[in-house]
């Protein structure tokens, strides 16, 4: 009788709750359907718009061309745009100057934190810890909210397997589960759940990019052809976007590649049949920067064809290019496209600016006094410096180098050891770059006085000087020292020989990665691996601490030198963090989200990959007539899930509750983890499943689930994973999403190539 009255009382609830719902909706459709009622096309046509700010200031806002469009009515919004006033000032013109009083969107691209700034998002990934990548997004829309941002352009959830790309530094890595639930994650953070989000005036609209397998570009080069099968679409690349949109994300951004032949700005199947009507997305859609006019070198029409062409596929919003609002009313009056296009586009975005609460008030993002005190809080860094140090992955720690003792001499040598504005990493438009510590000071921090810290350059970033400047670019200069190689690896070596153990802060600069900084040669730059070697050849103790914003070939580096740490671009607190974990405060816990190579043949090289009908035996490194390479094993340098730990985990055998299922059953596979070292430690324990047969190839292994514990020295936790049928499910030839009786492998491990293994079968 007790569970009788629960149920019908949860049941009234959720009428409740629906009702509600349908109400606000209700109300938002009356709203706006009565505004449209009075807007002429050309002010239709204007929501659409999206132009960047350019160097607006305050006071200057009223004078520009861009607030005469404003005033007008001929934008929708304004994006990069930094300082509340000056937003405030903006949006002034529009809610007291316009016909309509429209407000504006403000968005930018907080991609890893605002001022407060956290690892890049390769980085973030490597800790498997969705709590911490949730708060990121979190304090970064407190942050934004608090100078006037209302929208962000994130996350990017694009799967990648070619770290030549420069943006999978951007991204999540090379998994489509783990960036799903990050996806989810990152959209939580931002806009808020349910009912509550933006509800806030802390809470700031998401948009998922890009869509769709930007990713997945031929050669690594940014902005190139995409083209696969639609199977593999589905099954490897698409996961972490309908999880966005699941989730709730309040806008997408359309890729800057083709997909299917038809560049995606202009992809109908992509923006509409499936984005819309099979994954009932029911936010806008905005182009990426010229997405529109770049269609045109893309082959397909001239600026009024493609711009027509996009509002047909679904596109809401066009970034920068202006091809809406200069030929969308001539196509109207041609019969190109209708009225009922346009009217749905701007619904959209005028749908957005009242789920944001800014018809009701167009200045909720702009509180003078939250701006002074919301931004970069020692809370924030804080929490920035305790994330930072879980995304480190410690690659090799031969002999127990680390930690390092805050005892005697240490020589901090390198071109990333004495930079402040390369710490945040690419993509933090909105840092501070004076504010960051040097990797010096951050040391310097953590060992106060107990250790002394000497310093020497060593080398440039690069001997090119034109490539070096391309790779620093956006105040990130490194002040190219124009002394001779040698003279520079010889003040290395003083600095060595007076010194303990040597600590070389070398790899990429913060712009070696990211947008259009794709690369061919992904090798640590050819200075810095002579200044590598002449250190090494003083016999004492080298650690590096790598520096990147991809997975590099350091194949030599880690046959030679005695311990590395990889700590990406750990964000505005990054150098205290590095010592945090160089010194031992902090146990390094970060896990590998993407496979390094050997080197740069093996690209794209990645864990869950498909099987040829000539495999490789196990444990052979080469044999003829096989799949494999004649100079090089088939094995990757680190594979993903990988990282070491101070700590010593040991991986119990696979207990399955049952050795089969049906297909309403479910099973758990357990595993006890002990922690055999004398001190604490976090470890990501990985489950991974393989469908040994199918209708169509599946691939050799598939993470399914994981887990982030801690363990104190000494002390073992049984781990359990549920396994369904729903967890076994992919796309079939027909595109339908099933899954198929049979025998399954279960993997558990703390990497993808190390782990434990059972069998059951799916009747």
């Amino acid at each position: 009788m007790k569970t009788k009255c629960v149920s019908v009382l949860l049941a009234c609830a959720m009428t409740l709750v629906n009702a509600q719902t349908n109400n606000g909706e209700t109300k938002m459709d009356a709203y706006i359907s009565a505004l449209m009622g009075r807007m002429t096309i050309e002010e239709k046509i204007g929501q659409l718009n999206l132009p960047g700010a350019g160097d607006i200031t305050t006071g200057q806002a009223k004078s520009s061309d861009i607030a005469e469009k404003i005033k007008t009515g001929q934008v929708g919004g304004l994006f990069n745009i930094k300082g509340v006033e000056k937003i405030r000032d903006v949006q002034s013109l529009a809610v007291e100057e316009s016909r309509l009083k429209i407000p504006l969107l403000f968005g930018m691209d907080v991609i890893h934190g605002y001022e407060t700034v956290f690892p890049i998002p390769l980085g973030l990934s490597c800790s498997w810890d969705m709590a911490a990548i949730e708060l990121s997004a979190r304090i970064a829309a407190i942050e934004a909210s608090a100078d006037g941002i209302s929208w962000t352009f994130s996350p990017m959830v694009d799967i990648s397997r070619d770290p030549r790309w420069g943006r999978v530094s951007e991204g999540n890595g090379e998994d489509p589960f783990l960036g799903a639930e990050i996806a989810k994650a990152m959209v939580r953070g931002y806009q808020g759940t349910g009912d509550k989000a933006f509800s806030s005036n802390s809470n700031i609209m998401a948009c998922v990019k890009h869509y769709a397998l930007y990713g997945a570009g031929e050669a690594g080069r940014d902005y190139n052809t995409v083209d696969m099968s639609r199977q593999r679409m589905f099954n490897e690349y698409m996961l972490p976007y309908k999880a966005a949109v699941e989730a709730g994300v309040g806008s997408v951004m359309a890729a800057f590649n083709e997909v299917d032949g038809v560049p995606a700005t202009a992809n109908k199947w992509l923006m509409t049949d499936l984005l819309r009507h099979q994954w009932g997305f029911k936010g806008f859609v905005v182009t990426d920067y010229t997405g529109i006019n770049e269609m045109v070198d893309h082959g397909i029409g001239d600026l009024q064809t493609v711009s027509a062409r996009a509002l047909n596929a679904g596109i809401d919003m066009d970034m920068v290019g202006e091809g809406f609002l200069s030929t969308l009313k001539k196509s109207l009056d041609e019969g190109k496209i209708t009225q009922d296009e346009i009217n749905l586009a701007c619904r959209r975005i005028l749908e957005a600016k009242y789920k944001l609460g800014l018809f009701s008030n167009p200045y909720k993002y702009c509180d003078l006094d939250r701006a002074k005190k919301e931004i970069y809080t020692p809370e924030h860094r804080a929490i920035a410096r305790k994330i930072a140090s879980e995304s480190f992955v410690l690659l090799k720690n031969e002999g127990n180098v680390l930690p390092l003792q805050k005892t005697g001499t240490i020589a901090v040598v390198g071109p990333l050891a004495n930079t402040r504005s390369n710490m945040p990493g690419t993509w933090s438009v909105a840092v501070d770059l004076s504010k960051p510590q040097t990797l010096i000071e951050g040391l310097e921090t953590i060992v106060k006085n107990k250790a002394k810290i000497i310093y020497a350059k060593g080398s440039n970033l690069t001997a090119d000087a034109v490539l070096e400047q391309r790779a620093t670019m956006f105040d990130r200069e490194l002040g190219r020292d124009n002394r001779s190689d040698e003279e520079l690896i010889k003040e290395a070596l003083e600095a060595a020989e007076n010194a303990d153990i040597i600590v070389a802060a070398l790899g990429e600069s913060s712009e070696f990665s990211g947008e259009s900084s794709s690369r061919s040669d992904i090798s640590i730059p050819d200075v810095q691996q002579k200044l590598l070697k002449e250190l090494l050849k003083t016999g004492k103790p080298v650690v590096l601490v790598l520096f990147t914003g991809r997975p590099l070939s350091i194949s030599w580096e880690n046959e030679n030198v005695h311990a590395i740490l990889n700590v990406w671009f750990g964000g505005s607190e990054a150098p205290a963090a590095i010592g945090d974990v160089l010194f031992g405060d902090v146990n390094p816990s970060g896990k590998l989200t993407t496979t390094f190579p050997q080197n740069v043949g093996q690209i794209p090289i990645f864990y869950n990959h498909k099987n040829t009908g000539r495999p490789l035996a196990d444990g052979k490194w080469f044999e003829k007539f096989r799949s494999n390479y004649i100079d090089v094993s088939n094995e990757p340098l680190y594979p993903f899930g990988y990282g070491l730990s101070y700590a010593k985990f040991e991986y119990s055998d696979i207990k399955l509750s049952a050795n089969t299922i049906d297909a309403n059953g479910e099973l758990t596979a357990s595993v006890t983890i002990s922690n055999e070292a004398g001190v604490d430690g976090a470890e990501v324990v990985q489950l991974y499943i393989r469908d040994l047969v199918g209708s169509v190839t599946r691939p050799v292994k598939e993470l399914k689930g994981f887990e982030k514990i801690f363990l104190k020295a000494g002390e073992s936790k049984m781990v359990s994973f549920k396994i369904t049928p729903e967890m076994l499910k992919f796309y079939n030839y027909d595109l339908q999403y099933v899954f198929e009786p049979g025998d399954f492998d279960v993997f558990v491990g703390g990497n993808s190539r190390d782990a434990k293994s059972a069998r059951f079968v799916l009747k």
